[in-house]
């Protein structure tokens, strides 16, 4: 169920923001730390419907803090402590699981977030499976650019990691007959429409 996943990814990325605010709270002049709100899920035996979620209401203006794809540049983001913590948050993550796991779409109001996604490598992360598409997470890696809060944290530079990575596989592509190079690019380009489609819903 749909529902009973929303639930799931949610309150696994509630468990990663604890964390983050366990090593990031104690840092002088971090401050305050994002917070995921929890998700409940309802069994409901006599409806037509027999679950359903419930949260906080969260009142206030509504956010998106962190990019759903390259062409959505939110200043919010670059410049709320929010928006930046957001960020820091999503480095954190990535970094603390090798980059096999991003939690993506951190939206809310203020430092109270909800409606989270999770993108995970197509294998998942430790048993778990995210519900957003793994090109989220070379995006991230592609576009995040370090803050004051990643400095803070100690987070390492995706910058140098990520150039590194695309000379190796330009050198690759290169050996390869032209064919197979066309071969790889094809489906790629086609997939990504369709997953930015199906997240808009």
């Amino acid at each position: 169920s749909v529902v009973i996943q929303e639930c799931y990814v949610q309150n696994t990325a509630r468990e990663y923001a604890k964390l983050y605010a366990a090593e990031a709270e104690p840092l002088e002049g971090f401050g305050e730390v994002p917070e995921i709100i929890p998700i409940f899920l309802i069994h409901r035996p006599a409806n037509n419907i027999p679950y359903a979620t419930v949260e906080e209401e969260l009142v206030g203006e509504f956010v998106k803090y962190s990019v759903k794809d390259g062409k959505e540049v939110n200043f919010l983001r670059r410049d709320s402590e929010a928006g930046q913590k957001c960020c820091t948050f999503q480095h954190w993550v990535y970094e603390k699981t090798n980059g096999n796991l991003l939690v993506t779409d951190l939206q809310g109001v203020g430092m109270k977030l909800t409606d989270v996604g999770i993108a995970t490598l197509a294998k998942g992360y430790k048993g778990f499976k995210g519900n957003c598409s793994f090109s989220f997470i070379e995006q991230f890696r592609a576009l995040h650019q370090c803050n004051e809060y990643c400095e803070m944290l100690g987070l390492k530079s995706l910058r140098t990691t990520h150039q590194k990575q695309r000379k190796a596989t330009s050198m690759k592509s290169k050996n390869l007959p032209n064919s197979s190079t066309v071969k790889k690019m094809v489906p790629k380009k086609a997939r990504e429409p369709r997953d930015f489609i199906s997240l808009e819903h």
